[in-house]
């Protein structure tokens, strides 16, 4: 995912990294800066034709991320809106797109602590949507956070907890 550049703290990293390269004239290292990063092609050439002072900020790193990860992460169905809500609370709460970027946040890991507590808070499914739904099981539990819940949950695991 980060194979050539590595993964990248911050903004301000990508930045200095970016800044450098344009400076040096190495646009082809600045594509895969880019590229690694999930930075728009329109930004770069805008970045590299000295319209930006910079590539990115906080709010752009942390939604590149996302965009570079959900690539290499299976998600579908509640887990793409999952993956959505996290880029709803960057750009809700700046605080958590810069922590978005920190290394060792992942959208994996979020999407692993969104599946530990719906399993920790399974449901019984009431008999009469089972029927409908024509399930004949004995017992079916259902264990999806709903919006606020996930969205909590997403703040609190890329804070830590703190807000």
């Amino acid at each position: 995912m980060f194979e050539r550049f590595g993964e990248f703290g911050d903004a301000a990293g990508i930045n200095e990294t970016a800044v450098n390269l344009r400076r040096e004239g190495d646009i082809e290292s600045l594509k895969v800066l880019a590229a690694e990063n999930g930075i728009d092609a329109d930004v770069l050439e805008a970045f590299v034709e000295g319209d930006l002072l910079y590539l990115c900020d906080d709010m752009t790193a942390a939604i590149g991320k996302i965009e570079v990860e959900s690539q290499k992460v299976d998600c579908a169905e509640i887990m793409e809106d999952w993956v959505e809500y996290i880029k709803a609370q960057c750009f809700e709460h700046p605080e958590v797109a810069k922590a978005v970027r920190k290394k060792g946040k992942s959208l994996e890991g979020c999407i692993a602590a969104l599946l530990t507590w719906g399993f920790k808070h399974q449901h019984p499914v009431d008999t009469k949507i089972m029927k409908a739904a024509g399930v004949s099981a004995g017992k079916c539990t259902l264990g999806i956070p709903g919006m606020g819940t996930a969205k909590k949950i997403i703040t609190e695991y890329y804070l830590g907890g703190a807000r």
